[in-house]
């Protein structure tokens, strides 16, 4: 690391062009292709995938999307002749409005069915070609609104209607500023603040354009750009931040700029370079799940941090190299005017005394913080997994507003009906659907089923249920079950009729349980490949084990928060982000993958540092409290930066990306300050020299991996040399 760091600090200004070249020529590359994301979270072995798929192979139908046009009049009924009048006119433009296929009106005959009992609510169906153009939908938003009035209110809501928001650009830049304040607070120096800053937006920057142009290649969500964003900044500020700690802490030993930045990237560096690969390492690990969304979102995430591992280890040492001494706030740069000299010893700072603290006290605070954690990490019991739906949009949106109509006129339910795909090659077949529809209208939870007419020599049918709950709602997945399992199977005995669960709300049900029962099983494989990192790392079996068993309890940290604000709703409302709902499936699965790496880190920054010490001097003690006290202050000014970052992304307007945020933003907190800070000391103090207990024949077997590069003067641990006690303390 040292050779490379040198190389890009005497070709610093080479480096810093060739990153600057690099955005530019994705940029250029993303302006002429564009994006090509997907959101089909489709999964081809389910129920309802081959509902889908049976339906469009027997439709001939060339229609595209297809939005819903609702209203309701205050005080009356919508047939009364002036709004019959206005609607019906608004209709009849968006009929010959292009791209415009078909719209089924509730004022003619076959439309009845779209006017609710009491006659308050009406909708009209649009459906759309195939190759619809925004501006063309915007177009029939338009018409389709004009009519309204103060008593007659209009909302739109379907597939073609629906808005999906954008990333808040003012939210987003909160975060970084957030983070420079923090910096600037701590370090006293501007181009301390600045340097994590830059490093990590080029690397995300760069990652941000090769992603779009990877969806070009792979299906990738449109939530993937701002989850790697999210990401990106937490870890990439974070991680140059790390290597611009040790750089500072080499000027004030008097050592000279090339050296301390060599240095620096031979230690700090390898530090960032090992963390990095095990955030990496623990995204790609959700390709075993071989879930298409789920691929794309960890493979997006994974090229950021290897971009911003890679700003971190090249252009920051560029930039380093180019500011000089400059790195350094004034009053430290005047200590070093002439003779270089050391700061001395000063008293004991903050995390001196915490880590005194801990050691004095292990049993109580290690009890006290576990109590804590499993406090917060109880709520996740009841995770209820799904997908949130128009009804859990803030009462503001359109989408929301009709939603809520729908629901009001009509029912919960019809906002998401059941469609069911039956396989009716022959008479008898499509004699036992007419009895499967009788049936159906008998099932509790079913408010009603209705079968579409087949033509002569149609072979599939399409049967309609409208549950009594809405889409989201856990008694529509019980429905669904309860369809699967009681009522279809013997509506099928005795024939060659086949049904499929199909439609959207069986699809995101389907998508639910099959993350479900693939996160336990994931979460222990991150736990065995964390285990197996750290033993290589730290040459211990206790400290992995240990490790391993708080990521999990940072994860239920995390899952714990997101279900008490999301899923629970409280403070849902104020922080703008709709009613409660379950938590997005795929959510729980990522929140292992990036909370495993961020933990990771932290472990790594502070164990590296007691297996440091504890090589120096075989006195475990002094490892643990040294480590602690000399890690602390960056351990936490680093955590304070990401949870700047995740949480700034709470008020993004993205229910999915907040939901990341919260749970992240908690999760760091928690694991920073009370796991890393109290409970692997107070159980490090407690265990003594079997923290670094390996057997002989493992440790002859396993590899020999530096985190922090070669030691100075290394002791082996089963030969501890005794030294004279030295100063385990950093001025705060």
């Amino acid at each position: 690391m040292s050779a490379l760091a040198r190389w890009c600090h005497r070709h610093r200004l080479a480096v810093v062009l060739a990153w600057v070249g690099l955005l530019l020529a994705l940029g250029a590359g993303v302006g002429a292709a564009g994006n090509a994301f997907g959101d089909s979270p489709t999964s081809q072995d389910t129920d309802s995938a081959k509902a889908t798929a049976l339906l469009q192979q027997a439709s001939n139908s060339a229609a595209g999307k297809s939005g819903r046009v609702v209203w309701q009049l205050k005080g009356g009924t919508v047939s009364e002749t002036a709004v019959r009048k206005a609607m019906t006119g608004a209709l009849e433009h968006i009929a010959d409005a292009p791209g415009v296929a078909a719209v089924s009106s509730p004022y003619t005959p076959e439309g009845r069915a779209q006017v609710s009992k009491g006659g308050e609510t009406a909708y009209a169906t649009v459906a759309f070609d195939r190759e619809v153009a925004d501006a063309q939908i915007d177009h029939v938003k338009e018409l389709a609104t004009a009519p309204e009035t103060g008593s007659l209110h209009i909302a739109l809501n379907g597939q073609a209607f629906t808005v999906n928001p954008e990333a808040n650009p003012v939210a987003d830049a909160m975060g970084i500023i957030l983070a420079f304040v923090v910096l600037l607070f701590v370090f006293r120096a501007v181009w301390v603040a600045a340097l994590p800053i830059i490093t990590a937006i080029v690397g995300v920057g760069t990652s941000a354009v090769a992603v779009l142009l990877l969806s070009h290649v792979i299906t990738l969500s449109s939530t993937t750009l701002t989850l790697g964003s999210l990401i990106g900044l937490g870890v990439g500020i974070d991680y140059a931040l790390f290597v611009v700690n040790r750089h500072r802490a080499n000027l004030m030993a008097g050592m000279a700029v090339t050296e301390s930045v060599a240095k620096s990237l031979n230690t700090s560096g390898r530090a960032v370079v090992f963390a990095g690969l095990t955030v990496v390492i623990a995204l790609l690990g959700m390709l075993t799940l071989n879930v298409g969304i789920i691929n794309g979102m960890a493979l997006g995430a994974a090229l950021t941090v290897v971009l911003t591992v890679l700003a971190a280890i090249t252009l920051l040492p560029a930039l380093l190299g180019m500011l000089g001494p400059r790195v350094l706030s004034r009053k430290e740069r005047g200590e070093l005017t002439g003779e270089a000299r050391s700061r001395p010893a000063g008293r004991a700072g903050l995390w001196a005394r915490w880590a005194e603290q801990v050691q004095a006290r292990p049993k109580v605070l290690g009890v006290v913080a576990l109590a804590v954690l499993a406090a917060l990490a109880l709520p996740t019991l009841s995770l209820r997994l799904g997908a949130a739906d128009d009804g859990n949009l803030p009462t503001t949106s359109t989408n929301r507003q009709a939603y809520d109509m729908i629901a009001d006129g009509f029912g919960p339910g019809f906002n998401g009906p059941l469609v069911l795909a039956v396989q009716a090659p022959t008479a008898a077949d499509k004699a036992a659907e007419a009895k499967l529809v009788t049936a159906l209208e008998q099932v509790d939870g079913v408010a009603s089923a209705a079968a579409a007419p087949m033509k002569e020599g149609q072979t599939v049918g399409v049967v309609s249920v409208v549950p009594t709950t809405s889409p989201q709602s856990a008694a529509t997945s019980d429905l669904i079950h309860h369809l699967r399992d009681k009522v279809i199977p013997p509506a099928e005995q005795g024939t060659s009729m086949k049904v499929y669960v199909g439609g959207v709300t069986a699809s995101n049900d389907d998508f639910a349980s099959v993350l479900k029962g693939k996160l336990p099983l994931f979460v222990l494989v991150i736990a065995a490949l964390g285990f197996m990192l750290l033993t290589v790392a730290f040459r211990s079996l206790l400290i992995p084990a240990v490790g391993a068993v708080l990521n999990i309890l940072s994860i239920g940290v995390a899952f714990g928060a997101v279900v008490v604000v999301f899923q629970y709703g409280f403070g849902a409302g104020l922080l703008g982000l709709g009613s409660a709902g379950p938590i997005e499936a795929f959510v729980p699965i990522l929140v292992v993958g990036i909370m495993f790496g961020l933990s990771m880190d932290y472990q790594v920054f502070l164990v590296s540092r007691m297996r440091e010490e504890w090589a120096h001097t075989g006195d475990s003690r002094r490892a643990v409290r040294v480590g602690q006290a000399e890690t602390g202050k960056v351990i936490a000014v680093a955590a304070t930066i990401m949870v700047c970052v995740f949480g700034s992304f709470v008020f993004g307007g993205m229910r999915v990306i907040s939901e990341f945020g919260v749970s992240l933003a908690v999760a760091v907190a928690v694991d920073a300050l009370l796991i890393r800070m109290v409970v692997v000391p107070a159980l490090m103090h407690l265990c003594g020299r079997a923290n670094w207990w390996l057997p002989r024949r493992l440790d002859k077997a396993l590899p020999n991996v530096s985190v922090e590069g070669p030691l100075d003067d290394p002791v082996h641990p089963q030969q501890p040399l005794v030294r004279e006690p030295q100063s385990a303390y950093t001025a705060d």
